[in-house]
């Protein structure tokens, strides 16, 4: 299982909308709007990296509203 967290930055007044579909995909953990250079923050999860960059570019960034993502794999160091 691979996990990242995703940082979205979004339209101006979109967050919590965003943040809302974000949290329906399947293998999304946990979704939040946050405060700060990016909007919103997710938490996901995937059978493997590539799993999970499909989920990113088919699913995350199809959302509307959303203007840039940038992907954060969890390791264990």
């Amino acid at each position: 299982m691979v996990q990242a967290y995703i940082l979205i930055q979004t339209e101006v007044g979109k967050a919590s909308v965003v943040a809302e579909s974000i949290g329906n995909i399947a293998g999304v953990i946990q979704a939040e709007d946050v405060t700060g250079p990016y909007d919103v923050i997710v938490r996901a999860q995937a059978d493997t990296v590539d799993d999970l960059g499909r989920m990113v570019v088919a699913k995350v960034q199809q959302v509307e509203g959303i203007t840039r993502t940038l992907t954060c794999p969890v390791v264990h160091l």
